[in-house]
């Protein structure tokens, strides 16, 4: 009996370490793919290069707003895949004067960097650094951030001045979800980058739009509502049925944001 719990706590210790080791794989999947903003339906963008303060060169997709106003999106995507597989989600804002940075992350597009928290929030303070130096006025810029990008949006709205923020499949923290995938280990103690929005959102002062779907089975819809509620006024969500993880724009979500854009940034702008 002791030599088949031996076993069984070896055993069980090895899959600790294993997931202890192999977590960044898990969380991110980087693409090789260099995009080009003409192959993915969107020409009228251009490519651009975004230095970081760390000495990474990102991929990055960019158009000016040419609306008045200069509404422009900041756009961080989700873990996987890369800034053309969003284009589809931004060609609504674009066609509507909005303008659009596509980010593309250190470990996408030639980058050449590594994943991990820091660094991904090192990317983001650059692409806002970035709309700063074309002159997009600060309460203009709406931070959207898509899933994992959800807590790189939250980190970049809660230390710099913005507009707005839209969060489509958020989380609470990557340790919550990582959690409820691998439920049979201590995955919350085990995570090293726990992009903790939870943390963070308390600390907005601008309009939060949240997106999620009801049978999300990535990020369960739960994480999305804690995480709202957690949030300060003024906020709105739509929590939606039948939405699972990648499908919100199937179901119309691209006019709820800028209906939520048009009502929240021309009141403060009245008000300003």
């Amino acid at each position: 009996m002791p030599g088949i719990v031996g076993w069984i706590v070896g055993g069980y210790g090895a899959v600790l370490l294993l997931l202890f080791l192999a977590q960044r794989t898990l969380i991110y999947h980087p693409s090789k793919i260099v995009p080009e903003p003409g192959q993915y339906g969107v020409s009228d963008m251009q490519v651009v290069r975004i230095p970081t303060t760390d000495g990474i060169s990102l991929h990055c997709w960019w158009r000016a707003p040419t609306r008045n106003d200069r509404t422009t999106f900041l756009y961080f995507h989700g873990n996987a895949g890369n800034i053309g597989d969003r284009a589809f989600k931004v060609r609504h804002y674009l066609d509507a004067g909005y303008g659009v940075l596509l980010v593309g992350y250190r470990y996408n597009g030639g980058a050449g960097g590594s994943p991990s928290e820091d660094g991904l929030y090192a990317d983001g303070q650059a692409a806002y650094d970035f709309l700063r130096a074309q002159g997009i006025p600060v309460d203009r810029i709406v931070v959207y951030g898509e899933s994992l990008g959800s807590g790189v949006a939250t980190q970049i709205a809660t230390t710099n001045e913005v507009g707005a923020v839209v969060l489509e499949a958020p989380y609470t923290s990557i340790g919550d979800v990582a959690q409820t995938h691998y439920w049979y280990v201590p995955a919350r103690w085990l995570i090293r980058d726990r992009f903790n929005s939870l943390d963070r959102i308390g600390q907005l002062k601008v309009p939060l739009l949240v997106l999620h779907g009801e049978g999300d089975a990535v990020i369960p819809v739960k994480f999305g509502r804690t995480l709202f509620a957690a949030a300060r006024q003024p906020k709105e969500a739509h929590f939606i049925p039948g939405g699972g993880h990648a499908d919100l724009y199937d179901f119309g979500i691209d006019r709820v944001i800028v209906d939520f854009l048009r009502r929240h940034l021309a009141v403060k702008a009245a008000a300003d």
